[in-house]
């Protein structure tokens, strides 16, 4: 793909350490990635490492085809699959407001269990509740400045904490390289996926056109600047999503030990590194959960918000400018208390079934569903030629789509088996 020209006299635009390559990659890496990566940990050693890296280069080429079509067109992602059919409607529609009710709940009691075993008292439901609504605060205004800078802060302080979880446990090297070779342990195939396809969300990749757009960054010239932000920001998380892998290996594995499923996983591993290395090393662990998780509410709270008012706006016909269709609009403030007020019930009254169902349904098909509309629009007119899709671009996004497919259809037997 060749670069367009900028402009005589018109100054190279200048990269940021943080950008919204770092926002989406960290925004997509909550607690159940991390458990995930640590139970592969726990199970198979290192054997799994290429995994984490293939997830990685995943994620990098399905963000930058969402970055490339919004800089290239001045167009949202969302105005990207209208134009393929209303049947995009059909399906983005239910999806966005049940995900949202869902993920606002398991966010909330992610961010409050961390806080719970840092500071027993007032209990799960009331800090993940002070944690919803720090997040509805921070971004309330849709000020992207205020939402990036505690967004980096909190990546920071996950980053430093898992890393030095990693270095205590003294990772074997050798192992590690053996476990770059790709190579799938019999009856690990799930966890493959699973581990690959977490590293850095799912529906948030598509929110980076939208974080493209709120830093400035909205035209062609933006377009090397764009590839090195994304680049750099899945890097940064899979560094961080690797030392999870070594914690598990290191620490679970070669010692048998096995650790709960979802969220009270992260809390089993603090438990364990506080009897191997002391109480502070357990803290550590919990802060670095706590950042993860919180990160992860914020960038939704801002993010899917960013979407919803697009979504919105459009099936309103509202004017792609106007005020409720943008952040801190009516639309964007709405999605912000349906993540944050109604989830809330769910704290203490249990997950009904048929959304959780439903959620699992179309929760499925959105990385499938990215992947192969992505490849549809990034190959016609809906984009300028230069900046479509090249045969490699191509290739990538056709294995996306096959792995993030296999993945769906794993989702859905698992839901049916329940």
């Amino acid at each position: 793909m060749s670069q367009q020209s900028k402009p005589p006299g018109e100054a190279e635009p200048r990269w940021s350490l943080v950008g919204p390559g770092l926002v989406v990659a960290a925004t997509g890496v909550g607690a159940a990635d991390l458990i995930a990566t640590t139970v592969a940990g726990s199970k198979y050693g290192y054997a799994l490492l290429w995994a984490v890296i293939a997830g990685c280069i995943m994620k990098i080429i399905l963000v930058e085809g969402a970055g490339r079509y919004s800089l290239s067109t001045g167009r949202t992602i969302f105005e990207g699959w209208s134009s393929l059919g209303r049947w995009t409607h059909w399906y983005f529609g239910p999806y966005i407001v049940i995900w949202g009710f869902v993920y606002g709940a398991a966010a909330m009691a992610g961010t409050g269990l961390a806080l719970y075993s840092l500071f027993p008292f007032l209990g799960v439901p009331v800090w993940g509740i002070l944690s919803g609504l720090i997040g509805l605060v921070l971004v309330w205004s849709g000020r992207y400045d205020l939402f990036e800078k505690a967004l980096t802060a909190l990546v920071v302080l996950m980053f430093i904490t898992v890393i030095i979880a990693a270095a205590f446990t003294v990772p074997n090297l050798a192992q590690i390289a053996a476990g770059l070779v790709p190579h799938i342990p019999e009856g690990a195939l799930i966890n493959v996926l699973s581990v690959a396809g977490g590293v850095g969300g799912t529906i948030t990749l598509a929110a980076y056109g939208y974080w493209l757009r709120e830093k400035g960054w909205d035209t062609p010239r933006f377009m090397r600047v764009m590839r090195l932000d994304n680049s750099i920001g899945y890097i940064v998380t899979g560094i961080f999503v690797i030392a999870t892998l070594i914690v598990g290996a290191e620490l679970l594995y070669s010692a048998g030990i096995a650790i709960g499923s979802g969220d009270k996983g992260m809390v089993d591993l603090a438990t364990v590194l506080g009897e191997r290395y002391g109480v502070w090393m357990s803290k550590l662990f919990l802060l670095g959960f706590w950042a993860a998780s919180m990160s992860s509410l914020i960038g939704v709270w801002n993010g899917v918000s960013l979407m919803f008012a697009d979504f919105s706006g459009g099936i309103l016909k509202r004017a792609p400018n106007d005020p409720d269709r943008l952040a801190g609009g009516r639309f964007y403030k709405a999605y912000v208390c349906w993540l944050t007020f109604p989830p809330m019930i769910m704290l203490f009254l249990g997950q009904p079934v048929y959304l959780i169902l439903a959620y699992g349904v179309l929760g499925a098909f959105f990385m499938p569903f990215m992947s192969v509309t992505l490849i549809w629009i990034l190959n016609t007119d809906r984009v300028p030629r230069e900046w479509r899709n090249g045969m490699f671009a191509n290739i990538m996004m056709v294995l996306c789509t096959l792995a993030f497919a296999a993945l769906a259809l794993d989702q859905l037997r698992g839901i049916v088996m329940k």
